[in-house]
């Protein structure tokens, strides 16, 4: 395995950087949190005429066909300019759909390729969990429909979105997902006031009938989507957040070679150069095994211990980096007038998504000491 991109991913990911520095900046971001929809339609647009939102969906839906893994360069790209889009919801769940999709809702991937489909994930329980074991919807048969029932927390985008991958357990046990349109009756949904000051809800279910065709409840086949919907959202999260914290770095970064203090640039004092250095490490450790994960999670091999490894180290260390630029800003780093304090938000807020640091060390925890026999990582995590 390589971690560093090739001469193609390279260029690729320095297209999207040149893109996203000239159309996401810090006065779109600005406006963006004041707008009810959280999100710039017009910038999304452009993500889609580039052909960007199918990047790693299989070209027999209009997609290109590249691994999961561009996709990631896409979301560093993304999040180190904090583009104030939908992104990292939409391209997880219509990977989800491309590999567990019924053929009805694989034919959507055409309307999210082109901009058309916002599509958002519905799957942790009232209090956060991040566990497909206990979802917060049950749902029971009645007839050709599931009835749902149940709430869902901090739904990202789901303002924006037009469909919704929920995840629920049938009265009669089992995990089972299905997509359900965020316009239907029963279906509403109550903002939160988050950190980043984007869009994330709580959403009500409220005997919602959802037709079978829109069903997966064959329990192999749930069990399957529910695993690759959840490393699939932390890999990816773990991209936007390594981009957003790289870009937060060379932020402080280029503070301390020009701020100057007792006649010379604080960069040249050795407790800030030690400073930086422990910044740079951070990034580049969670980078690189972001990077391993979403390889792992390209060749079909079991990658949930690896998935949680990259998640548990990034919000960890990526908030240290975070409070380290601020740190060397000083008391203009925590100006609103200041850009810095931006990323600084949504770094902190997106340390928190798809998994926390102790659920996640909890998962790598399971596989070095819960399981039978001897130690084997890279081998399947039977838990949620």
């Amino acid at each position: 395995m390589d971690v560093l991109p090739d001469e193609q991913e390279t260029l690729i990911q320095e297209t999207a950087r040149e893109f996203f520095a000239a159309e996401s900046t810090p006065a779109l971001v600005r406006a963006t949190e004041t707008n009810p929809s959280r999100y710039s339609a017009q910038l999304w647009q452009r993500i889609a005429e580039l052909g960007w939102l199918g990047i790693s969906l299989p070209e027999t839906y209009g997609g290109q066909g590249l691994p999961l893994a561009y996709a990631g360069l896409l979301l560093e790209e993304a999040g180190r300019y904090i583009a104030p889009v939908p992104l990292h919801g939409t391209l997880v769940v219509a990977q989800v759909l491309a590999r567990h999709g019924s053929d009805a809702q694989r034919a959507l991937l055409r309307r999210v390729i082109d901009g058309d489909l916002i599509l958002s994930y519905a799957v942790q329980d009232p209090l956060g969990a991040w566990s497909y074991d206990s979802p917060g919807l049950t749902g029971r048969r009645d007839g050709g429909y599931v009835v749902l029932n149940g709430s869902c927390s901090f739904v990202d985008g789901f303002r924006a979105s037009g469909m919704c991958l929920v995840l629920y357990r049938m009265e009669e046990g089992g995990v089972a997902a299905a997509l359900v349109d965020t316009g239907a009756p029963g279906v509403s949904a109550v903002d939160y006031v988050t950190t980043a000051k984007d869009s994330q809800a709580r959403v009500n279910f409220s005997d919602l009938r959802v037709p079978l065709c829109d069903v997966v409840d064959e329990s192999v086949r749930a069990e399957a989507l529910a695993r690759d919907l959840f490393d699939i959202a932390t890999a990816l999260m773990c991209s936007q957040l390594v981009g957003a914290t790289r870009r937060d770095m060379e932020f402080a970064v280029a503070y301390a070679a020009q701020r100057e203090a007792f006649g010379q640039p604080i960069g040249a004092f050795q407790s800030i150069q030690h400073l930086c250095a422990d910044m740079l490490i951070a990034v580049d450790g969670a980078q690189l095994l972001t990077r391993e994960a979403l390889w792992r999670l390209d060749q079909g091999i079991p990658a949930s211990v690896e998935v949680s490894q990259a998640k548990a180290f990034a919000s960890d260390k990526c908030v240290f980096v975070a409070r380290s630029a601020q740190q060397i800003h000083g008391g203009i780093g925590f100006m609103m007038e200041c850009d810095l304090q931006l990323w600084y938000r949504r770094i902190v807020a997106w340390s928190l998504r798809c998994g926390t640091v102790r659920e996640h060390r909890q998962r790598v925890a399971a596989a070095l000491l819960d399981q039978p026999g001897k130690v084997r990582l890279g081998m399947p995590l039977e838990i949620g």
